[in-house]
């Protein structure tokens, strides 16, 4: 009787909680903000997984599966990277085999290397239920100190997209000889598709400068966003064999020199373009009932460019065919965090954005934030409930806060500022303890508890 007295005061502490939580208007919708994971270091993909899980790729080189009903997370493949994940490259995007249950395999890109040269790794990982294990290589490219893409994306004929950049140099994307400054298409275990548009070739686009985003549409359209260098970002349809266009072209075709280079060689212009650079990112296509006013619309990461000034989740309307953009909406400038990628639950409809600090290229620790609409009712068994929740109170606080665990937690606690300052740290050695915060500056922390069954944060405010 007590154990369940002690869960349910528990679940009263969170339910608490979630009563403080800041909200946002999008139309007649309210979405409540959650901070789901805190002190990450510098996500880059985030991808909702076949299991019920938010899967995580860090740049840093770490991949984590997350429990999206608490937040608690495990670190399920750690790789070294390139230049330890300073910079552009490291561990970048994601995809998972799409027979999940028959072949449970998880495709990765990462950069191995120091400096500006290195090796851009595809690969595929077996998920054994704990972790990635047997690593097995589909390709191998040049990587660079900039410019090596890559988002996955597995299409409906079960062949894997792979965008490519150019690593610096320009010239790689007109050149059909490289694979750099492309889309690449493939089979799943590697080789080449027989329908793909140049015969024997893993190249599906080409003239690309460092495409970051993919998502697929309603009618198999397929969507991806592209850096430009100092100005036309792009947001574009995938046209197999299409040619867009960089470096003789920079967005639409609209100077001569453009002109006469598009008529010659057939480029695809974009849907979108925003000058000057903005920095587009990770793309989500959203149709759920959940937010009726984001159906039918590509949410897209906005990182802010190399100033920081355009950071947001801009939502892009598409017209009934998919195939141009009627408007755009934007939210969550005011957090001022480059925004790196989106995620969408399928069950409820909630967005996830992962956040990577104020300036370029990125800097920890970071946020993942969950938007959800708390008065959609999903009617679809989501995963269960989590096993593991950790109560804090009160929030905010200006003399102490409580930290209270299930029964027979075996771990450790760190808090810390969102400069990533550690303000104190213990071991947990009972169910329920107070740490003192009456000489704390005023501002936001988390706490990060380890424990037997993984990583759990939680973040909370200190007023005075």
């Amino acid at each position: 009787m007590l154990k369940k007295l002690n869960f349910v005061l528990l679940a009263l502490v969170v339910s608490l909680a979630a009563l403080a939580q800041p909200t946002w208007e999008v139309g007649n919708t309210t979405l409540t903000e959650y901070d789901l994971v805190t002190g990450v270091q510098i996500p880059w993909e985030i991808l909702w997984g076949p299991d019920g899980h938010l899967w995580m790729t860090s740049r840093k080189g770490e991949v984590l599966r997350i429990d999206p009903a608490s937040g608690n997370y495990t670190v399920v493949l750690e790789k070294t990277v390139m230049n330890g994940g300073n910079g552009e490259p490291g561990m970048l995007g994601m995809a998972m085999h799409p027979d999940w249950d028959n072949t449970p395999l998880v495709y990765i890109v990462y950069c191995t290397g120091n400096g500006g040269n290195g090796i851009e790794h595809l690969s595929s990982f077996e998920w054994n239920g704990s972790e990635l294990v047997n690593e097995e290589a589909i390709l191998t490219i040049q990587a660079g100190g900039i410019h090596n893409g890559s988002r996955l994306l597995v299409l409906p004929d079960n062949t894997l997209l792979m965008t490519t950049g150019d690593v610096g140099s320009s010239s790689n994307s007109q050149n059909m000889n490289s694979l750099q400054g492309k889309t690449l298409r493939l089979n799943l275990d590697g080789s080449v598709p027989d329908d793909n548009p140049f015969p024997n070739s893993l190249v599906y686009t080409f003239g690309n400068r460092n495409s970051q985003g993919l998502a697929l549409g309603e009618n198999s359209v397929i969507y991806s966003s592209e850096h430009g260098q100092n100005s036309n970002d792009e947001f574009n349809i995938v046209t197999a064999g299409g040619n867009y266009g960089w470096p003789n072209v920079e967005g639409f075709c609209n100077t001569s020199a453009e002109q006469t280079f598009c008529a010659e060689n057939d480029v695809v212009e974009p849907l979108d373009a925003w000058s000057p650079c903005i920095a587009v990112n990770g793309i989500e296509f959203y149709n759920h009932e959940a937010i009726p006013e984001w159906q039918n619309s590509v949410l897209m990461s906005v990182l802010g460019g190399l100033g920081g000034q355009y950071e947001r989740l801009s939502v892009l309307h598409l017209s009934e065919d998919g195939l141009s953009v009627t408007s755009e909406d934007q939210y969550f400038s005011s957090f001022n965090q480059r925004v790196r990628d989106v995620a969408v639950n399928p069950n409820t409809g909630s967005v996830y954005v992962a956040l990577n600090g104020t300036s370029y290229p990125g800097s920890g620790p970071n946020i993942i934030k969950e938007f959800r609409n708390e008065a959609f009712g999903t009617g679809v068994a989501g995963p269960a409930a989590s096993e593991f929740e950790l109560g804090l109170f009160p929030n905010p606080t200006s003399a102490y806060f409580n930290l209270l665990f299930p029964e027979n937690t075996e771990g450790s606690y760190q808090v810390f500022s969102y400069n990533g300052q550690l303000m104190t740290e213990g071991n947990v050695l009972k169910k329920e303890l107070r740490v003192d915060v009456s000489n704390w500056s005023g501002g936001s922390y988390f706490v990060l508890v380890q424990h037997q069954g993984g990583t759990i944060t939680r973040t909370f405010q200190v007023q005075h």
